[in-house]
């Protein structure tokens, strides 16, 4: 019995020991801002969800639970804290760009309607971390074309500065050469819509008839949802002649 109880105690010992042991870094160094979205420009109701849903992996505020100090479990707890603040850190949004935030906007939706967030393994632990309707309504209008994108002008695009936006604002999801949480890109000008080969395309996108051109581009850039009410893709183009540029680069 005594060796049992001995066991017990280096065993228990060594796990509390590990929890101090961080194999893939340690963001519990960085220190709180005490504010999140500072600057955003957000309705309330979306404020309330990411803050109350989502801070704990997505800011420099997060809630260690006892557990957390339990390895091996927490090494993996701060694998994907590291993770989730690379991808999007609720203490730094007034340090994004307005293009940044836009696109980190646009993923939050298409995240929040595709359920891919939270992660089924942390609303295992974190009940309350589950999205209701309410929420994921909340968050899909987020990168919304609210009526204020320029309206189109005349004249031709250059494909040049069309690059420039993709890589600025498109290479988030998109790649001109493989699938992503977009399709690719590649031969995008001229194709039929929801037709490149191993991407999950909604059943409005691929049901369209659409084939991307000049016109339906422009369109399709200025609001998806505009186009087919079920559009995977949740970001839009506001300024006219980034439009105009990036058309033009497809079509290089």
């Amino acid at each position: 019995m005594k060796r049992v109880w001995i066991l017990a105690v280096l065993t228990a010992a060594s796990v509390t020991g590990l929890g101090y042991v961080h194999p893939f870094g340690n963001p519990r160094v960085e220190p709180a801002t005490g504010t999140l979205l500072k600057g955003a420009n957000l309705p309330p109701e979306a404020k309330a969800v990411l803050v109350n849903k989502c801070a704990d992996c997505h800011s420099s505020e997060t809630r260690w639970p006892a557990y957390a100090r339990v390895a091996p479990g927490s090494w993996l707890i701060e694998r994907d804290i590291i993770e989730a603040r690379k991808r999007m850190n609720l203490s730094r949004w007034e340090l994004f760009s307005l293009e940044q935030q836009q696109v980190l906007l646009a993923k939050i939706s298409h995240e929040a309607k595709s359920g891919d967030m939270p992660p089924l393994q942390y609303v295992a632990l974190h009940w309350g971390a589950k999205l209701s309707p309410a929420d994921v309504h909340t968050l899909s209008m987020l990168g919304k074309n609210t009526g204020d994108s320029e309206a189109t002008t005349a004249g031709a695009g250059d494909a040049a500065r069309g690059k420039l936006v993709f890589d600025k604002r498109c290479t988030g999801c998109h790649s001109m050469d493989i699938n992503g949480e977009g399709p690719s890109l590649s031969g995008v000008y001229g194709r039929k819509a929801g037709s490149v080969p191993g991407f999950d395309y909604s059943q409005g996108l691929k049901n369209s008839g659409l084939t991307w051109n000049d016109a339906t581009l422009e369109k399709w850039l200025s609001g998806p949802d505009s186009v087919v009410p079920d559009a995977k893709m949740d970001f839009y183009v506001p300024k006219a002649g980034e439009r105009r540029d990036l058309i033009a680069y497809f079509k290089h």
